[in-house]
């Protein structure tokens, strides 16, 4: 009888220390947000029905917009990729850490040598110490070198490719060709789990559907503890390789089929969310690396009414499509400041109670009082624009100044400097066809000197990229 009692005891005991622990797991949970960004690969910035485009359905993205926040001046870090990724996972311009490139070298390639420094801290190191689990799920592009792969960055879980999926393209076939006509046989990407590879060529018409299962996996796995989800799409960057289940579903052709993917792919994240109990206490971010590829036409996507595209420093090559979505966290409003990718780092880290690295200049705002409904104003008023390593442009308030002109749709470059400056007013003319610099010369000025203050703060770095 006894015996029975203690073992009785023991069970009792037992079970209430392991619900203890689980309150205890999700008190500290409901205590941390958690984080979700969704980052698209040479997305334009009309290239959703909530930001106009007639013919792309995206259900699930457009209620992310109407229950969030939808910014309408949202800049990237950079025109081309690897820079721009550099600048949102450090919240540091890319010419800061050697990432910015240069005229000849404006990515990293399979066969480079360098990568995101091992100095910089991105945002999943600095949420990891603060308690969070991290993961990264889809493309890389930061250095495909064994110390430079995510989970030498922060990330304790890493599903997906080191680079653009157009890279490692066998001989045999000319560029023009595997775009057009793409077979997966035609590019060795690799497809790694952690630092191994489990899959060359990747089979990339299935590789937004997998990586849609990854993230829903993160999320059931640590539904009990804080998390960082970095959920980086490798399309619908050329070649546009459509899941058979949505081709031929978008009036837009193929491009459109990508699309539309990409946003069920989205609408599974917030189902997860829901289904465990996570969509009241998790901040998920939808944004673009930068412009669309106009390079290619109907295979590439649209500027909307923006002027430009990848490659060059006009609005159509930096500023994205950006939603903020957590019911619980973001206050529903439509945002027409200017915000940038270089702001997530210190909003995530505001909104987790983490402290910002005091030994290295950063270079983007808290943007965690607009996002609660507490504060109206954007702290952004200025932004860089950046053409590789070559300061382009400046915006302050509504007026961009720009010192460099460029090829309308990205490349070749075309990258020349202007004999005189032109100057926009970004609010009242969208598609920077108006140069009013002759009307306002103490603004053309203003910005000079403002673009001279930037660059004294600049320090010269190891170009990583041409290595």
């Amino acid at each position: 009888m006894k015996k029975e009692y203690y073992k009785l005891f023991f069970l009792t005991v037992t079970t209430v220390f392991l619900q203890l622990i689980k309150l205890n797991a999700q008190q500290i949970n409901s205590a941390k947000p958690n984080f979700i960004i969704i980052l698209t690969d040479d997305q334009g910035y009309g290239d959703l029905s909530t930001y106009g485009n007639p013919t792309i359905h995206t259900p699930n993205i457009d209620r992310m917009a109407a229950e969030g926040q939808k910014w309408t001046n949202f800049y990237v870090a950079a025109n081309v990729c690897t820079p721009s990724r550099a600048g949102l996972l450090t919240g540091r311009l890319p010419i800061r850490s050697g990432m910015a490139g240069t005229a000849n070298h404006r990515v990293l390639f399979p066969g480079s040598k360098g990568g995101l420094p091992a100095n910089e801290l991105t945002i999943a190191e600095l949420l990891k110490q603060n308690g969070y689990y991290t993961a990264h799920i889809g493309k890389w592009h930061l250095g495909s070198q064994p110390q430079y792969l995510p989970t030498h960055n922060g990330f304790d879980y890493y599903f997906g490719i080191p680079y653009s999926n157009d890279m490692d393209l066998i001989d045999s076939v000319p560029y023009p060709k595997a775009i057009a006509e793409p077979k997966n046989e035609y590019f060795r990407v690799p497809l790694m789990r952690n630092e191994s590879v489990i899959e060359r060529p990747a089979v990339q018409n299935t590789l937004t559907e997998r990586y849609t299962r990854e993230a829903v996996s993160v999320i059931e796995k640590n539904k009990n503890r804080p998390f960082f989800l970095y959920f980086a799409h490798n399309m619908p960057h050329v070649p546009l390789f459509p899941n058979a289940r949505f081709k031929g579903r978008s009036k837009r052709g193929t491009y459109g089929d990508i699309i539309e993917e990409i946003d069920w792919s989205v609408g599974q994240v917030l189902k997860a969310l829901k289904d465990n109990g996570l969509d009241k206490n998790t901040c998920v971010v939808f944004i673009s690396d930068n412009g669309p590829w106009k390079l290619f036409k109907e295979l590439g996507g649209s500027s909307g009414p923006l002027f430009g595209a990848k490659g060059n420093s006009y609005e159509g090559g930096v500023r994205v499509p950006a939603i903020f979505w957590g019911r619980g966290l973001v206050a529903p409003r439509f945002v027409a400041e200017p915000g940038s990718t270089l702001d997530i780092l210190p909003t995530f880290l505001s909104l987790a109670g983490g402290k910002l690295p005091q030994d290295r200049i950063l270079d983007g705002y808290d943007l965690s009082g607009v996002l609660r409904g507490k504060q109206e104003k954007s702290p952004r008023d200025e932004f860089y624009y950046y053409h590789a390593d070559v300061l382009a442009g400046v915006r302050k308030g509504p007026y961009k100044l720009l010192f460099y002109s460029s090829n309308s749709i990205g490349y070749p470059a075309d990258f020349k400097k202007l004999d005189t400056p032109a100057l926009f007013n970004l609010d009242e003319d969208i598609s920077e066809s108006n140069n009013i610099a002759s009307k306002h010369p103490e603004v053309v000025k203003a910005l000079e000197l403002l673009a001279e203050k930037h660059s004294a703060t600049v320090e010269k770095v190891e170009d990583q990229l041409s290595k």
